[in-house]
């Protein structure tokens, strides 16, 4: 979202408070997740989301794919510096879904903005002139903002990433509409509060609150009926739109004889993306903000929504496995564990509100410690406290002013340990090519969203010296092993020796035997014990360098040095 994150609303219903509380095996090829059905191939990873690659991308920063629309409802380019919609859209995004971007880096999941209408005004939150090109400042969560096109071109950019095996995942804002502007007029009181502001003493005064002033909260706590906002029908109705619309939400109310509340018809809208364009998971905005039983029931019918979606369009099917929820709880570490900390003390199980995985907000800072100290300790805490669920680890965002290497002084370094760490992985756009995230004309978080760097690619641009060509083949590289071998994110972490750095991934369940060794920063004629996770090889593969390496008494030699050696299993 746009602002600063404070606490989850105080829950109010009994379901609420009670979430409160004070082998190894080798292996000789990559890992195959799919059964081919004779027309196309489903991917069947029922555990992809603790072991994938998510690559999080705001459209209207990426690609301009279709320069029609970017002058939509008028909008002008005279915000504040980044703070202004710049042309990205979904027809830009299938462009580089179409050309592999994404597969090249081994992407499993596309994480996009909300992609709903926006306020058409502007507002000042003290940083200047500010549009709602980053998706969190709706005004019609039913339809596309124009900017970023049609629901067609919708459609197709999320066609082009099932035929290229990436699920799309929808941020979804269940706290907050836009701010009123001279174009937009306000929500109805009986939707929205817009005072107090929250002052952050306790929970009382972080949740029944605007989070900042000139932000509307929805009022998720209530349960009884209200009306839909008047400027809605009307809009509606001169879309021709009304008796869609309408059809729509009784069908919803009927199914689940939800009372109309504001939660719900929110719900309903959400769900409708998921049913209608074949979304495969939420990563849900400022959770901690909202009740956690609401997660739950949206998890609920957005599920139903995505198994109706896969019985009516059985041609487009390409995963069998079930929606995924991701949250974004401010502040939460993987070594919370299942127990997020709230203001005051008191802990939120989460994991118990529908959520596969939250976002792991001590990864950026984690990554100043030892690699080992950190891969052996995420290791234990995903198999153990956490065995069920997972955590996305992230280095930057686009919103957390304290992501790691803003300056990317260590793209490289930056890759090997969000890339090789246990857990899944959250690349923010340009993660991988050194993308500029200090420009130093715009204020606040709005340095973080700077256009796609493309012409530093073109131009081989140096980064910390680094082309940045060089910087994007590391990732690639790296991205590409890491989906391979479901073993780096789930499986089991041992060191075998210190220097060089070397360890091993393995990971054995019903339906998967993955091994990998991997050793940083090794000089040339350096051997490698290998001998316990492959036994048997007579020679290994270096997925980095191409090089097929012999194995002797359990040791190899590296013949040249690398940054990496990514060992996978051969086929004979």
């Amino acid at each position: 979202m746009m602002f600063n994150r404070v606490w989850l609303k105080q829950p109010l219903r009994a379901i609420a408070l009670a979430l409160l509380l004070s082998h190894s095996a080798a292996f000789s090829a990559p890992v195959a997740a799919s059964v081919n059905t004779g027309s196309m191939e489903i991917n069947t990873d029922a555990d992809w989301w603790k072991h994938g690659t998510v690559y999080f991308v705001l459209t209207d920063r990426f690609v301009n794919g279709d320069k029609s629309n970017d002058a939509a409802y008028g909008r002008q380019k005279d915000g504040a510096p980044l703070r202004y919609f710049m042309g990205g859209d979904f027809a830009g995004l299938t462009k580089k879904i179409r050309e592999g971007y994404f597969n090249a880096l081994g992407v499993t999941a596309l994480w996009v903005t909300p992609p709903v209408e926006q306020i058409h005004g502007y507002t000042d939150e003290g940083t200047g002139k500010s549009y709602g090109f980053h998706g969190y400042w709706a005004r019609d969560f039913t339809t596309t903002d124009r900017a970023l096109g049609s629901e067609e071109a919708f459609r197709e950019m999320v066609d082009a990433a099932h035929e290229k095996g990436i699920r799309v995942l929808l941020d979804v804002v269940m706290n907050h509409v836009g701010p009123v502007t001279t174009q937009d007029s306000a929500w109805p009181q009986e939707w929205v509060r817009d005072e107090p502001v929250c002052s952050y003493r306790d929970i009382p005064t972080t949740v029944s609150c605007a989070l900042v002033k000139g932000l509307p909260d929805i009022r998720t706590e209530m349960l009884t009926n209200v009306a839909l906002p008047p400027f809605l029908l009307k809009k509606w109705q001169e879309e021709g739109r009304l008796q869609q619309q309408m059809q729509s939400l009784d069908a919803f109310f009927q199914r689940y004889q939800f009372a109309r509340a504001p939660r719900y018809y929110l719900m309903s809208w959400h769900a409708d993306w998921v049913r209608r364009f074949g979304i495969d998971g939420f990563r849900a905005d400022t959770v901690k903000h909202v009740e956690p039983e609401l997660w739950a029931e949206l998890k609920r019918v957005a599920s139903d929504a995505y198994a109706e979606w896969k019985k009516n369009n059985p041609q487009k099917v390409r995963f069998g496995t079930p929606f995924y929820m991701v949250g974004e709880a401010y502040g939460y570490g993987i070594q919370q564990r299942k127990l997020f900390q709230m203001d005051g003390g008191s802990k939120l199980a989460l994991f118990d509100a529908g959520f596969d995985a939250l976002i792991n907000f001590s990864f950026r800072s984690d990554i100043s410690k030892d690699a080992e100290v950190q891969f052996s300790e995420y290791q234990q805490f995903l198999s153990k406290d956490l065995q069920g669920v997972s955590v996305l680890n992230y280095l930057a965002s686009h919103d957390d002013e304290h992501s790691f290497d803003r300056q990317r002084k260590f793209p490289l370094m930056a890759a090997e340990r969000l890339l090789l760490s246990p857990g899944a992985a959250q690349i923010y756009y340009g993660d991988e090519s050194g993308r500029n995230m200090d420009d130093p004309e715009a204020i606040g978080d709005a340095k973080l969203r700077s256009p796609m760097n493309w012409d530093d690619l073109t131009q081989k641009t140096r980064i910390a010296g680094i082309p940045a060509p060089q910087i994007l083949k590391h990732w690639q590289l790296l991205g590409q092993f890491r989906q391979r071998h479901p073993a780096i994110g789930a499986g089991v972490h041992q060191q075998i020796s210190s220097l060089p750095y070397v360890f091993s991934r393995r990971l054995s369940t019903i339906n998967t035997k993955d091994a990998v060794v991997i050793a940083l920063d090794v000089n040339a004629g350096q051997r490698i014990f290998v001998g316990d996770v492959f036994p048997a090889a007579q020679r290994l593969k270096d997925f980095y360098s191409k090089q097929l390496l012999p194995v002797k008494d359990g040791y190899l030699t590296v013949l040249s040095a690398s940054r990496a050696v990514l060992l996978e299993g051969v086929n004979e």
